[in-house]
């Protein structure tokens, strides 16, 4: 790992998650919370194994990932997050901000994992998720298949396997994003994404709270 060899604390965060793919590894924890090593290679398309190897020792040198031995059955090593590491969400949410801009109508030859679309939509909901809400959503807008939960004011993905979700979203991501955020109204979106099950569920995540009434 080289160094800027300055005395600024921009610099220094550099010399620590400035290499190429630090950040995405970063991303991926964020995401996924726990996961092992095979999951973080394929939420990382084009990286290399063993370049991926030697991110992964230096961040948990630089005391931002942490490995752990996960209980039998499952008897493998997962990878998550240290507290220092999670300090770090803040300025990726302002990165991914500041990159919305660039992301054209459809991904051409760009890789895509639609576990991906978590974080905008964590970004445009806020706390805005009304706490009285529960619902699944089942996105197919890539080479995976993702399930979301929204419950208690809080968004989790995870793989979708056999669940059977409150509503089903199929299309391109740019579009299917659109629809979660709320920035595509969902009558206009009919032409772009397909649907399949409760679409009111989606209605219901977007409605503003009522406001208090006035003693």
């Amino acid at each position: 790992m080289r160094s800027y060899g300055q005395y600024c604390a921009l610099a220094k965060a550099l010399d620590v998650i400035g290499d190429r793919w630090s950040l995405l590894i970063v991303r991926e924890l964020a995401l996924r919370d726990a996961c092992r090593y095979t999951d973080l290679r394929e939420g990382l398309p084009g990286i290399a194994t063993n370049l991926l190897a030697n991110r992964v020792r230096e961040l948990e040198a630089a005391g931002i990932v942490a490995r752990e031995e996960a209980a039998p059955p499952v008897a493998t090593t997962l990878f998550r997050l240290t507290d220092r590491g999670r300090e770090l969400r803040p300025a990726i949410d302002a990165l991914t901000r500041w990159g919305a801009p660039l992301l054209g109508d459809d991904f051409g030859d760009d890789s895509f994992r639609s576990h991906w679309l978590a974080m905008p939509l964590e970004l445009h909901l806020g706390d805005r998720i009304p706490q009285d809400v529960r619902i699944s959503i089942g996105v197919h807008a890539g080479s995976e298949h993702t399930f979301i939960e929204i419950a208690d004011g809080r968004i989790h993905t995870r793989d979708w396997t056999t669940e059977v979700p409150d509503v089903a979203l199929t299309g391109r991501p740019k579009p299917v994003l659109g629809v979660l955020t709320g920035m595509v109204e969902l009558d206009r979106a009919r032409t772009l994404v397909e649907f399949d099950g409760d679409v009111d569920a989606l209605r219901r995540l977007f409605e503003e709270p009522a406001a208090a009434t006035a003693p």
